[in-house]
């Protein structure tokens, strides 16, 4: 089904019109006269495209439909392309950026002087006969190409007659040549069997063109099909033969797939102009591609990127009310595709294929959001709870440091699946959630970026604890024994982890109050034991917190403040009867998730202004007494 949608999207995307062909960034080309003479320099088709902020300008080169290239260009009899190649294969030359022996450099310009010939004595066509012959002179030494300084290895050259603005293998009768060179190459009848994608009766295609801008994979591509151990055979198959694809539509899936990862993909059908993006690169080697089968969910998809990605300027004003929990109101019952890859050992991987309709998908990403909802401790543009997490972000709260390169890989096709599907979070997000928090609890106090970037990854883990905690209550509200947790403090839910996770802030902001900043708080040394074997950890807090109380009513500054924190003291620890043996001695990994958001939610509870804090008891008037400070100011 994966090759079948990606066909489908090259056919109604126009990008397969002429299947002979594809389009490439050609930087260089060559114009030589009627007579096979260079005619000055080669025209430079390179331009700077602006970049956002401090970095640099982009360099890009203007696009042609050139004869569409060989695949497995790999090893020493890599053949040569038509008529548009690199500079190894046009002239034999190494660049700067590439050495290599001369004979090798012969022998790769030798086949591309061949292939040339043959179509100019075929053809018969002046252009063609005019390179044939200005490369036989090159091949000769009588004419001497002098490369520009910044030509690259990979960079493209095609060639010109004269002033002509078409380039020679645009001329109709060298078109012509080509695709019946191609032709030629499908193999007769009897080689033939019928194609998987298509249903048409075609040779097998020998090699699947490969996918580029695949994060993880290697810039000259990796295969999304291939059959190249033996381990990968049945059956008396051979390579390909194992998946019979024909030429036609492993092109045209190849092509799919490549503007897919590209976000700057030309529109084949709109001179000047690019496809939508339609990608999201998700770490440091997965990316997820996501499209529609019709035209009527190209506006819905143009805006997932931006919605999961917390990008506004993105989203148009209808879908952004889908970032706080509200449904838009959207019917369209077409097919929408999401393909997650990873780059591996010159293999595309496919970490999830999902399929749906664009309605299903629009009310699950409502749901997504609605369940990641949760109020910020981290300061500056991410203050408050106005706009979405990121996904890049989410995965990051997960990894050591934050790094992209330490996300465990399964996660990122799990979470994109999720949003996608309205399926439940696998239980390993909120055990690896839990480790993390517990890993990182010292860094949020840090001051600088390094503090702020650690507050964010705890604000997007707390989001992804409470969705998970969420989702499997309402799948199986029997047998989950907690409460379901809101986006703010809760002052009403009882549950024991999130009612210890609360006591730990006070705690906290009590020590504070007491003895002001230490190299080492309550928090960085009892955090991790409180959250998974409370009893042993809370009775000797308590006791050191009756001292602290006692120090800071001394101070006028602070006794208030702290007269309000020793009432929440008593309220929280109510909660745990000593006849039934107070505080437990163990939390489950559900109640460790429900300790972390507690201690989340208390924290910024604890420091809200009197302006939040006066709209939070104005949604709150069910709250106990000592959670009511407005009353007692």
């Amino acid at each position: 089904m994966i090759l079948q949608a990606l066909f489908q999207l090259a056919q109604r995307e126009g990008l397969m019109e002429d299947p002979d062909f594809e389009s490439k960034e050609v930087p260089w080309i060559v114009r030589v006269s009627k007579n096979g003479k260079l005619l000055g320099k080669p025209t430079d088709t390179r331009y700077l495209i602006p970049a956002e902020g401090k970095k640099k300008p982009i360099q890009k080169a203007k696009r042609f439909q050139i004869p569409r290239r060989p695949t497995g260009r790999s090893g020493t009899k890599a053949p040569p392309a038509f008529l548009v190649d690199n500079v190894k294969y046009v002239f034999g030359l190494p660049t700067k950026d590439k050495p290599f022996p001369a004979e090798e450099g012969r022998e790769k310009s030798g086949w591309f002087l061949e292939m040339v010939a043959k179509c100019a004595q075929e053809t018969n066509d002046e252009a063609a006969r005019a390179v044939s012959s200005f490369l036989e002179d090159v091949a000769q030494g009588r004419t001497v190409i002098a490369l520009p300084d910044d030509c690259r290895s990979n960079d493209l050259i095609a060639f010109a007659l004269g002033t002509d603005p078409e380039l020679v293998h645009q001329r109709p009768d060298v078109r012509a040549y080509w695709k019946r060179l191609r032709d030629n190459q499908d193999g007769d009848e009897t080689s033939k069997r019928q194609c998987l994608v298509t249903g048409k009766q075609a040779r097998a295609a020998e090699l699947f063109e490969l996918i580029k801008r695949l994060p993880g994979g290697t810039t000259s591509g990796v295969a999304l099909v291939s059959f190249n151990k033996s381990a990968f055979e049945s059956y008396g198959w051979k390579g390909n033969d194992n998946a019979t694809v024909s030429r036609e539509a492993a092109e045209a899936c190849a092509t799919a797939l490549n503007r897919l990862l590209d976000s700057d993909y030309p529109d084949p059908l709109q001179d000047g102009q690019t496809l939508p993006r339609r990608n999201l690169k998700l770490s440091s080697d997965t990316a997820v591609c996501y499209w529609t089968a019709k035209p009527s969910g190209e506006e819905f998809c143009s805006a997932i990127g931006g919605m999961l990605e917390g990008r506004a300027e993105e989203v148009a004003e209808l879908y952004q009310s889908i970032w706080y929990g509200k449904q838009p109101h959207i019917e369209d019952p077409s097919a929408f595709y999401a393909l997650t890859l990873s780059g591996s050992q010159g293999r595309a991987i496919v970490r999830d294929w999902f399929e749906s309709s664009v309605a299903k998908v629009a009310h699950n990403l409502t749901d997504y959001f609605k369940d990641l909802m949760i109020v910020r401790n981290a300061s500056g543009k991410d203050d408050g709870m106005p706009e979405p997490f990121p996904i890049r972000l989410i995965l990051q709260s997960l990894a050591t440091q934050g790094k992209d390169d330490n996300i465990p890989p399964p996660f990122v096709g799990q979470l994109v699946k999720s949003a996608l599907h309205g399926s439940p979070l696998p239980f390993s997000f909120l055990q690896r959630a839990v480790e993390r928090a517990r890993a990182e609890i010292g860094e949020e106090g840090k001051e600088g970026i390094k503090g702020f970037e650690a507050r964010r990854r705890a604000d997007a883990r707390a989001a992804l604890i409470k969705a998970v905690l969420n989702r499997r209550k309402r799948i199986s509200p029997q047998t989950m024994n907690y409460q379901e947790v809101q986006p703010d403090m809760d002052p009403t839910n009882t549950s024991e982890g999130y009612t210890l996770g609360r006591l730990m802030a006070v705690l906290e902001r009590i020590q504070q109050e007491a003895i002001g900043d230490v190299n080492a708080s309550v928090v960085d040394r009892y955090f991790s034991g409180a959250s998974a074997n409370p009893k042993t950890v809370f009775v000797r807090l308590l006791k050191n917190a009756r001292h602290h109380v006692s120090k800071a009513k001394d101070d006028s500054k602070r006794a208030g403040i702290v007269f309000l924190m020793d009432k929440l003291l008593d309220e929280l620890t109510s909660q745990f009867d000593p006849k039934r043996n107070g505080f437990p001695a163990y939390l489950d990994l559900e109640q460790q998730g429900l300790f972390v958001l507690g201690y989340h939610h208390m924290r910024k509870w604890l420091w809200m202004s009197k302006e939040e804090r006066a709209a939070w008891e104005q949604n709150h008037r069910e709250a106990p007494k000592a959670f009511l400070w407005a009353k007692e100011s």
